[in-house]
Parts: C-alpha cells; structure tokens; sequence
C-alpha cells in the first residue's frame, strides 16, 4: 500500500486483480451451468458449513492479506455447492428460478458500478429503463398509458405492504399524518383477502396499524380460489360487525397452489363498495406476457394495483419486482414527506424521473437493468415460451399423478404448482389401523423431508385444509415428463421404506417389545 499525487492505492480495487478474479468465477460458473444432472439440496449441519467457513478466511489480522486465488476459488466452490441447485432438473421446490445466465451478467455489471436506482441523477439508465419496462408491460395490463406508473422494489412483500398504504392513504385520509386517531369513532378499517393469502399482506396489516385481527377472510373454493358468490355477503358481515373494507386483495398466481382468484368479478364488487384492489400477482403475472395464458388474468385492467415479480416467472436474480398503478397520482399516497437532502423542491426533465416519493427505499439496486437488457435483447417470447412449457409440463405431471392410484390430487394446475399426495389405498392394511388426517399429514412431511436430506430431488410441502400436500413448482425448462415420473418413482420408495418401519413398530408393540 502507497499514497502518492493518486491517492491511495489498494491492490484490492486494482483492475487486473478484479480481471483476474473474474475469470476464475466464469469458469467455475460455467462449469456449474453445464452440469445438467439431478440433484437436490446438499444439506450441511449449520456448525460444519460455518467451520468450512471459517477455515477460507485469512488469518491476517495486522495489515491486508495478499490476494489468494485458491481461497477464492474455494469460496465459490464452497457458495455453489451449498446452494440450491436452481438449475438442476432435480429442483421442483420453489418459486425462485435459475436465472437467465445473460441477466447474471447484467447483474454483474450492476454490482460493480454500482448505481442506485430510486433518483435519477444517481441511476440514470436504471430510471429511464424502468420507464420503458413500465410501457412495454403495461401493454398485456391494458391501463391508460397516460394514466398509470410502475416502480421496482425490493421484493413482492415490500411491493403488497407499498400497495397497501397506498390504498389506506387514498381510502382514510388523514391516516398517516394522524394516525388511528384519524378514524377515531368511525369503523374499524379492514382489509379483505383470501384464506390462503400470502403472509406478507397479513404482515403488512400489523405493519399499517390495521391489525391481523381486521384482516377479512374470503372463502376459497375448491380450486383454492376466492368464491365470488360469497363475497358481498362476507363483506356485509364485516360491516356490521362494525368494519369499513378499504382495500380487497386477490392473487394471480397463489403461493400456496398457484390459484388465480377471479378479477373481473371481484373488481365488480369493489367498485361498487368504493374499495381498493390490489393484485397480488408476484408469481402469476408474468402469464400476460402469453398470448395462451394471459386469460389467467382476465379483468386486470379494472384493479388499482399490481405487484409483480420478476425474480420468479422472468427468470432474473432477486430481487426484482414491479409495483403497478392504474392511476399514477395514488403512488404518490403511500408515502407523504419532505427531505432536503434527496427530494428537490422544483421538479425539472431529471427529477421527473425519481422514484423515490413513491417508494420506501431510499437506497435500491438497478434491479430492472437485469430484466430490460433480456427484453431488449431477446424479446417477449423468450419469456412466453419457458413459460408455456412449465405450464404444459405441469398438466403433463398433473396427469401422471391421477394415473397412479398410489397418488391423490388436491387441485388442477393453473400454472407451474402442482400439489398432491402419497395416499394409496392399502395404507391402513399398511398401518394395521385406521387412518385419520394426522396420519396422512405427518406421512407427507416424512416424505418431503427423507427427499430432501438425500438430495436427489429438492421439493416443498404445503397445507391444503389442515393437512400436508407434496408441492413441486416446474421453474427449470430443462425438466421433462421423465424427470417428473422419477420423482414419484422417488417418493413412492421413500414412503414404502418409512411404512415398513412404521409397521415394523406397530408389530413390537403388538408383540409387547
């Protein structure tokens, strides 16, 4: 280290050093994108992974190690190999995807110039690209293009929880500045959902002063989704039960099941009681990029908001996720302040472009440069295309498991999530007993757990009315029919291996061992 006219010099920020580094991380990478095999989770007991941890760091302490490319060679191994395998044909688990490896490289560039996006003279292009992002994808929403905005959070709960303070500022005015003491007297403010809801809007009720206790829930019907027949009576209810509904959320796309409520019909009815609907479309959203799917969302040009993430059915790093407004004036509800040092005092060509008024974030990544260059690059059909497919392989899977009598559905895919479960019709000669909900309940979570610690197959479990539901979500066009039928494969011989040591139990104790 030297200080000279050119100030302080770091081999750390020297460009080669980055060179250099960089290299190593591309081919470790794209040894990691190449390797198509099934795998799961390799899950390493906490106290390892962090001793495995400790033993790459220097032991330096008095002046600045020397760069060591075997350290960080071993980093990276060490940060792949613990991770889910998002690219593998043996992940079906979650709602996060491999990403599109040029948007792994955009998001490199980003890293490493670093530009803040929530103000235009810190982001320039993140600014003006999310500008054209918001045109481009409005187009499958269908509001005027003069009328609405789009901003990027960091995440979808953040994006609900935005929404929603929106709607109770536009809906109860005075709320913010005054707080409960603004509707002091008056109805209880609630918000209505449905039973299945994402637990970031449950959050966000706690979080806005409104209170879990306030949340409405909408009944579901057999395809998980909220029964429009049984709206207005429960939204009468509420009211007499002394609550005023300001704002109604419905998903496009649940976490639970990938069910999307019907919009058109509950825009009717919100419209008619002066409330809010927000979409909670943070996985389903993207079906309006398909001419085939895009009737999934029929009548979202009636609801006032829409959350979107990227980071699942766009296929880019997390996170990245679009908050919609029909109206471009309510963003400008949820947050109502004043701050010198960033918001200017007269608006000119540059700051019109800010973002920061209408969102929480002051400092944020250029998540939507990820998500622009894709779309400029290869267009809307590299986005429809995966898409269908994990659709079509997921009615593929659907099929496979009402053929097998070993199986039982919970629901038809309307998407990519696919729930169901091992129930075949010998388990209580299995048990040597009868068989309630418990049992089948705790036979799925074995299941899914036995899977996932032998890491051939990484999948999530849901409960659906009580009791657990295998959940595989196809996120991976690499995937096939065939993969599928080797996870049941899978599953089937895990089960048959938990039953015969639960039967061998069941005969000890009968034997009176």
């Amino acid at each position: 280290m030297t200080s000279d006219r050119s100030g302080l010099l770091l081999d750390a920020f020297d460009p080669q050093h980055f060179r250099e580094s960089s290299e190593t991380a591309l081919a470790k990478l794209e040894k990691h994108l190449s390797d198509i095999s099934i795998r799961g989770l390799e899950l390493i007991e906490p106290a390892r992974l962090t001793q495995a941890a400790r033993a790459l760091m220097t032991t330096e302490r008095d002046k600045i190690a020397a760069f060591d490319e075997e350290r960080l060679a071993g980093i990276i191994d060490l940060y792949v190999r613990t991770g889910i395998q998002v690219h593998s044909p043996g992940y079906m688990g979650r709602q996060f995807s491999g990403v599109v490896p040029l948007a792994g490289v955009i998001d490199f560039v980003s890293s490493v110039v670093n530009q803040p996006s929530s103000f235009y003279e810190a982001g320039q292009l993140p600014s003006a690209v999310e500008r054209i992002m918001a045109d481009e994808l409005n187009r499958f929403i269908g509001w005027d293009p003069d009328g609405f905005t789009m901003i990027t959070t960091s995440g979808g709960s953040l994006a609900n929880l935005t929404a929603l303070l929106a709607a109770r500022n536009e809906k109860l005015p005075g709320y913010w500045s005054q707080g409960g003491s603004a509707v002091r007297g008056q109805p209880r403010p609630a918000i209505a959902v449905g039973a299945d809801v994402h637990y970031s809007v449950a959050r966000a009720a706690g979080v806005l002063g409104i209170g879990d206790a306030q949340l409405v829930r909408l009944p579901l019907n057999r395809q998980q989704q909220i029964c429009p027949a049984e709206v207005r009576a429960t939204l009468e209810a509420a009211e007499r039960q002394n609550l005023k509904v300001f704002c109604m959320v419905a998903s496009a796309g649940s976490t639970s099941v990938g069910a999307f409520d019907p919009i058109g019909e509950l825009a009717e009815v919100a419209g008619e009681k002066d409330i809010w609907l927000h979409i909670d479309g943070a996985h389903g959203a993207s079906l309006l990029v398909s001419d085939a799917l895009r009737t999934k969302l029929r009548g979202i040009e009636k609801a006032d908001s829409l959350t979107w993430d990227a980071h699942k059915m766009m296929f880019v790093p997390a996170p990245c996720t679009m908050l919609f407004y029909r109206n471009k004036e309510t963003a400008l509800s949820a947050f109502r302040q004043k701050a010198s040092y960033v918001f200017d005092e007269e608006q000119d060509v540059y700051t019109a472009y800010d973002s920061g008024a209408k969102n929480f974030e002051c400092t944020k990544r250029p998540m939507i440069m990820t998500l622009w260059a894709l779309w400029a690059i290869y267009g809307r059909s590299l986005f429809a295309e995966k898409i269908e497919y994990l659709c079509q392989l997921t009615e593929e899977a659907y099929g496979a498991v009402r053929g097998d009598p070993d199986f039982e559905t919970v629901h038809r895919p309307e998407a990519n999530i696919l729930c169901f479960r091992y129930h075949p019709a010998d388990l209580e000669n299995r048990l040597g007993r009868r068989v309630d909900k418990k049992d089948v309940h705790h036979l799925q979570i074995a299941i899914r757990n036995h899977i996932k610690f032998e890491g051939n197959f990484f999948i999530s479990k849901v409960n659906i009315d009580g009791v657990a539901a295998l959940r595989v979500v196809m996120m991976n066009h690499q995937i096939t029919g065939e993969h599928f039928r080797m996870l049941l494969s899978e599953i089937k011989r895990t089960a048959q291996d938990l039953l015969d040591g639960e039967e061998g139990t069941e005969k000890r104790r009968g034997d009176g061992c």
